[in-house]
């Protein structure tokens, strides 16, 4: 007796796609300006894509990154040392090709890649970044107000992680930017608790996607022009044209 069988293919994903049988990344910090600087690393150091932040409270994030199994390696190695120079590194993992059911439940693809798609552009956008942390919201706030008042910087947006750590994140030159941090640690210092500090000249494209940014600086993605699908023929009308070598010349003398 044969048995047939019949078996539904189930396409994947245009997102699946991309990360099939790539690597997961993943370098751990207890500061947000640390995992910021620490992702900004792992992205220039090979070609990785940086997936998102993971924030669990008490201070810890975590930079999450795909890519190829080599390239992978080398960013965690590059993040973890970097970490470890803050003196803020928590742990880092390497996962070859993880399981379907591992990418659908944990923030290692699609998830965190569709809310960066939604999201519009910031006016804030290829300028340096400042991060300047403090444990404690009012001297957050007094960094910031400092920042603001000592350079020509802008203030993007501001992170809370647990454990009493604030992030006050400014855009602008990198001069303006450094002069912009240096007050506001001397302010931070005087009002709380100093807690860490980074600044990022050049960010990358997929940095600049994961950042918070205030919804004041964010633009919506322009849409597209929809053009008329089919064009109406209007009836053309052909004018005969007179024959110029039959048309009279008139001629005027002028006497001297």
């Amino acid at each position: 007796m044969e048995i047939s069988s019949r078996l539904t293919r189930v396409e994947p994903s245009e997102q699946t796609k991309n990360f099939r049988d790539t690597a997961v990344g993943m370098v751990s910090t207890r500061s947000f300006p640390a995992i910021v600087g620490t992702a900004d690393m792992m992205l220039k150091s090979s070609g990785v894509t940086l997936i998102g932040f993971e924030k669990i409270g008490g201070g810890h994030c975590t930079a999450i990154v795909r890519g190829g199994i080599s390239d992978v390696r080398l960013a965690v190695e590059s993040g973890v040392q970097t970490a470890e120079q803050f003196g803020q590194l928590v742990s880092s993992i390497i996962i070859p090709r993880p399981m379907p059911n591992l990418e659908m439940i944990f923030p290692m693809g699609s998830r965190l890649m569709e809310l960066v798609d939604k999201n519009g552009y910031s006016r804030l956008s290829n300028q340096a970044i400042g991060l300047l942390e403090t444990r404690g919201f009012p001297a957050m706030v007094g960094a910031a107000d400092a920042m603001l008042k000592s350079a020509d910087v802008y203030l993007s947006s501001y992170e809370m992680i647990g454990d009493g750590l604030c992030t006050a994140i400014i855009r602008g030159t990198v001069a303006n930017v450094a002069v912009a941090v240096e007050a506001g640690m001397l302010e931070a210092e005087r009002i709380g608790e100093l807690h860490a500090v980074m600044v990022i000249p050049r960010p990358l494209d997929d940095l600049e996607k994961n950042l918070p940014a205030a919804s004041c600086w964010i633009d919506e993605k322009p849409q597209p022009i929809n053009l008329p699908i089919s064009v109406k023929e209007v009836e053309k009308e052909f004018v005969e044209l007179p024959d110029l070598a039959k048309l009279p010349i008139h001629i005027e003398e002028y006497e001297e």
